[in-house]
């Protein structure tokens, strides 16, 4: 790729992010081989907030008014796809508070976290509560990795009791995390 003019990197930059909204800062610089910075200035002189602040924005322009088990803010991750009592996609990057400090590998209760309060969220009722969760950690996961979460509601039991949710998370399209959860639902607040 020839070197951009500042007019063609922003058009490009602009492209990218219209393209595909999730897109991080790193995967930019490499996309368009220049300087993490250089991406930053770019973005801030577009008026682009940074990926975290662009997620935020879309969940609770899209979801706030849907979710109605939790506050949106109590979702570990970012919502990003919410159809209530079907499926439902969150997104988590791991920052360093997220990651043990020796090996850079996260703790595993945020990826816990982000799984369940997705299955939680999906529940089209006022109180939805975890009863029973199985869960595997397939592989480990490292900071600035993206977790991408997918929640499927399988079945409703007795329609108003319990549902089984079943919840992928991916890194790229890599498999990290799988769980079953049994989510028990009331409709009485």
């Amino acid at each position: 790729m020839k070197k951009l003019t500042k007019k063609e990197r922003h058009q490009l930059l602009l492209k990218y992010i219209e393209e595909t909204p999730f897109v991080t800062d790193r995967e930019l610089t490499k996309l368009m081989k220049v300087s993490i910075q250089t991406i930053r200035l770019d973005r801030l002189e577009l008026g682009i907030p940074e990926l975290r602040e662009r997620l935020k924005i879309m969940a609770e322009r899209s979801y706030e008014d849907k979710v109605k088990s939790l506050h949106i803010d109590e979702v570990i991750g970012e919502i990003i796809d919410l159809q209530l009592d079907k499926s439902g996609i969150s997104i988590f990057e791991l920052r360093e508070e997220h990651v043990f400090s020796r090996t850079s590998i996260a703790r595993g209760h945020h990826l816990f976290a982000q799984a369940n309060s997705l299955a939680v969220a999906l529940i089209d009722c006022p109180i939805a509560l975890t009863a029973h969760a199985d869960i595997k950690f397939i592989r480990p996961v490292k900071l600035g990795e993206k977790c991408i979460c997918k929640a499927y509601v399988k079945t409703n039991e007795d329609k108003s009791k319990k549902s089984k949710v079943e919840v992928n998370t991916y890194v790229g399209d890599e498999l990290v995390f799988h769980g079953h959860f049994l989510i028990y639902r009331s409709d009485e607040a």
